[in-house]
């Protein structure tokens, strides 16, 4: 797939750019057609490049981007679950709370009832220990 180190950094390049447009565009749906046409690359040579360059795929890092701003708003406090959860792409308060779980390893509520430093710490890891 990656032949030389030319073909590396134009790889990591457009990879670059397509987490810039999926940061910019997180609240608009974000299917692999349009990610691969970012790219430049076809769907099946995105998939492989991205996850080469990235470690995970494309919908996993999608996914992970919306958990992890889900996590700082339920930090805020103010803001219901539910609200939450729809928009991070949710249609039910359960369907959030388990790829929530899934993400952290806890639920939505207790993370809410996490401290500061703790509830910064387990966004930056993934996972609770």
């Amino acid at each position: 797939m990656v032949t030389d180190k030319r073909d590396q950094y134009v790889h990591n390049q457009r990879i670059q750019h397509v987490q810039r447009y999926i940061r910019q565009h997180i609240d608009e749906p974000l299917d692999r057609n349009v990610l691969a046409n970012v790219a430049g690359f076809s769907i099946p040579h995105f998939h492989r490049v991205f996850t080469a360059c990235t470690g995970e795929s494309a919908a996993s890092y999608v996914r992970r981007l919306h958990m992890e701003r889900a996590g700082r708003k339920l930090r805020m406090g103010a803001v219901d679950i539910m609200e939450i959860a729809l928009a991070a792409g949710y249609a039910s308060h359960a369907a959030f709370s388990k790829a929530f779980k899934k993400q952290f390893g806890i639920s939505p509520s207790v993370f809410r009832s996490l401290n500061c430093a703790e509830a910064t710490q387990l966004l930056r890891k993934g996972k609770a220990q």
